[in-house]
């Protein structure tokens, strides 16, 4: 036998060890990433995890006419992002729910009444699941009823034409418990001009300008996700409090006009507001945002969440990680990262955070603080306001 040929049993030995050493840098990668989202929950369980936007409302409207008998959220569902099992399994300890109004329906004038039918399912929401949500008004309130262990329940109005241009009928959202406005959604309003139509007013008109005006007045926190990249720069020239973009990412990343341009988000951190990031991958892929731009709706190319990871650390850097957070657009939006599927995989997106060296401080920041801040910060310009300034009896009118 010549002296290079090894006996058959070293031969084996060497097989056997080459198997097991090559498999040794896997394992060590996934006990990492055990570690990782091991550490990733118990973050959650001490922080406030407020999604900026979640549009239940309007899937169970589509679905079951609104009905949760036939809706029932409170075993895991087959099918959207939401329900009472993934929420718990995702942290989520504050969430706005979106009472989202078609634009069409402006057009049919049942805009306000449907907002209204809208609210009335988040009342009964939480009137049908008492021990899982609570109605929360305050930046107070989402402290208290996190604590208490039920998912603080905010309100969102998406879309300024639910209000038909009147101040009183954005007075009485208020009363109802709404606390943001989204100002415009697909279409321009008589008021502001949208990023998906043809501009009209080149931002805010004059009642645009009253609307924010009242907004601020009130402490309904101002939402520039949906309108024109002029409409954002008018509202923070005006704005007396910070503002959200309730649930858009960064423009510099994903070039579609949904999302934030580098120069909002510099005017964004003077202000004090916060974008929360939109999980969507027409918004989160960069090729997927510029053919959706082009108006290519099919096979658009899935995000990731790696990519929505790249979002939070381009506004983290140009505007500051006191500015970032988070607003999924769960049960709005037809694609979804990989990695942040539903409502449950909120993990993942910590353990990405920390994975990428955010500290445990910024990211509680991003999940729920930055905007806890701005919710503070609004409530005491309103007080300030409110002792100085009468409701403005304003409403829009295009006739004579």
């Amino acid at each position: 036998m010549p002296e290079c040929t090894p006996p058959a049993r070293t031969v084996w030995t060497c097989f056997v060890g080459i198997v097991l050493f090559s498999g040794i840098p896997q394992m060590a990668a996934s006990a990492g990433e055990d570690q990782l989202l091991e550490r990733a929950r118990a973050i959650l369980a001490s922080s406030i995890l407020i999604d900026g936007h979640n549009d239940l409302p309007w899937a169970v409207r589509q679905r079951a006419d609104g009905d949760f008998a036939r809706y029932e959220i409170s075993q895991r569902l087959p099918f959207g992002h939401t329900d009472i099992p993934r929420l718990r399994a995702g942290g989520v300890r504050g969430q706005f729910w979106s009472v989202y109004v078609p634009v069409q329906y402006g057009d049919r004038g049942v805009a306000c009444r449907t907002v209204l039918e809208q609210i009335d399912t988040v009342y009964r929401m939480i009137e049908r699941y008492p021990d899982t949500f609570e109605l929360a008004r305050t930046a107070d309130d989402v402290r208290r009823i996190a604590k208490a262990g039920k998912i603080a329940s905010l309100i969102g109005a998406e879309g300024g034409h639910c209000i038909e241009n009147s101040l009183a009928v954005l007075r009485m959202l208020h009363r109802l418990g709404v606390r943001y406005m989204t100002l415009t959604h697909s279409r321009n309003t008589d008021w502001a001009d949208s990023c998906t139509d043809e501009p009209e007013h080149g931002g805010l008109a004059p009642f645009g300008e009253a609307v924010v005006l009242e907004m601020n007045r009130l402490g309904m926190l101002v939402d520039i996700s949906h309108v024109s990249h002029e409409t954002m720069r008018d509202v923070l020239r005006i704005a007396r409090a910070p503002v959200i973009a309730s649930h858009s990412s960064a423009y510099a990343i994903a070039p579609h006009p949904r999302n934030v341009p580098d120069d909002v988000l510099e005017k964004l951190r003077e202000n004090g507001g916060v974008v929360m990031v939109n999980f969507f991958s027409g918004f989160v892929h960069p090729e997927a945002a510029k053919l959706l731009r082009e108006r290519q709706t099919r096979d658009l190319p899935r995000a990731t969440l790696d990519q929505v990871l790249d979002h939070i650390d381009h506004i983290a850097k140009v505007a500051g990680v006191d500015h970032v957070g988070i607003g999924s657009d769960f049960d709005g939006i037809s694609s979804t990262p990989v990695g942040l599927e539903d409502v449950s995989k909120f993990p993942n997106l910590v353990a990405g955070l920390l994975k990428r060296g955010y500290s445990e401080q910024d990211v509680r920041k991003i999940l729920g603080e930055n905007v806890l801040r701005v919710m503070e910060q609004a409530e005491q310009v309103a007080r300030r306001l409110r002792a100085s300034s009468p409701p403005k009896l304003l409403r829009f009118s295009t006739g004579p």
